[in-house]
């Protein structure tokens, strides 16, 4: 695995007691540990009318988190295109290239990152423009070429900048995308794991060669929950459980602290849902969990895995972040 880069997602999550402000001095703190600990990237994803998530204003967090760390690449996993006009984004993107040459991702992807209400919100009398995500990436593309010189419209900054575009998707819809357009694909298994091998499998064997990518580039995102025993780590992990619980339940609150058991607290049927939706987690030792991370990787042929780390507590988040980054290292 030595020769697999690693990154991590950060979601922004908030935790019980704790204010925006907290939570986004945290995400810096993350995000320059990360930096120290060699992740490749550090990305954050669009979400919206999420009271316990603060990543709405993606674009922002993206230069907040770049201006304050050295060398790790920062961007989105991912910038929800049908929300906003390409040109926005080929302005907003081609600034942050500008500034941190280098250094910056674009990850795209079709859903609109909330609920169909919040969705109207965002998209006003668009609300079709999911149904044309290829052909907004094809549009924002040309704003990023330097081909668009002569044209009426143009992204100041935006053209000419060297933004890598990436296709985030949980489905095999976006697997078929990525190959077709010739471009990095970035898999949600961390919340949607059921369709990962058939959309890894899809992207490989219907890849298409690009200015961008001589050959595919395939990096699933998954949980990752470490700690020096099992019993720690799986202690951590019910905070985890419990944000998804209150996902399918509709009854979502702050990240709670860690408890001591989940016994009592969610229906059979709602444990065995919850951990389908979290299968392609990592929850344990760092010994125990090499071979299983080992064997995750080869069966995908992962080119790059990405972690989020979803921890109430943030030395023990980070802790578990140093030892996801040794068995890579060791």
């Amino acid at each position: 695995m030595k020769n697999i880069p690693y990154s991590f997602l950060d979601l922004a999550i908030l935790g019980k007691n704790r204010t925006m402000t907290e939570t986004l001095h945290s995400l810096l703190n993350t995000a320059q540990y990360a930096d120290a600990l060699k992740y490749n990237r550090f990305w954050l994803a669009e979400h919206h009318n999420m009271p316990h998530i603060a990543s709405s204003a993606t674009s922002v967090l993206i230069g907040y988190v770049a201006s304050g760390t050295q060398n790790i690449r920062v961007g989105s996993g991912g910038i929800m295109l049908p929300n906003h006009p390409p040109l926005v984004i080929a302005e907003q993107f081609g600034t942050l290239e500008s500034l941190y040459p280098g250094r910056i991702d674009l990850g795209l992807g079709r859903a609109p990152g909330t609920d169909q209400l919040t969705a109207m919100a965002l998209r006003r009398n668009d609300t079709l423009s999911a149904n044309f995500f290829p052909k907004q990436i094809d549009e924002l593309r040309q704003f990023f070429s330097l081909d668009n010189s002569n044209a009426k419209v143009r992204a100041f900054p935006g053209e000419g900048a060297q933004v890598p575009l990436w296709i985030l998707g949980s489905s095999t819809d976006s697997a078929y995308l990525a190959a077709e357009l010739g471009l990095p694909y970035a898999f949600a298994s961390h919340f949607a794991p059921n369709q990962i091998q058939l959309a890894a499998s899809i992207y490989r064997k219907n890849f298409k060669a690009s200015e961008c990518l001589e050959d595919p580039y395939f990096m699933p995102c998954v949980n990752a929950i470490l700690a020096d025993s099992s019993e720690k780590a799986e202690y951590l992990a019910t905070s985890f459980y419990r944000m998804f619980l209150g996902i399918i339940r509709n009854d979502r609150e702050p990240m709670q602290p860690p408890i001591d058991t989940m016994n009592g607290l969610w229906s059979v049927q709602e444990e065995e849902y919850v951990y389908n939706m979290t299968s392609c987690s990592f929850i344990g030792k760092k010994e125990d969990l090499r071979p299983e991370v080992e064997r995750f990787c080869q069966v995908l042929e992962v080119d790059e895995i990405m972690i989020t780390t979803p921890i109430y507590d943030c030395n023990d988040r980070l802790h578990s972040m140093k030892l996801f980054s040794e068995l890579f290292n060791g």
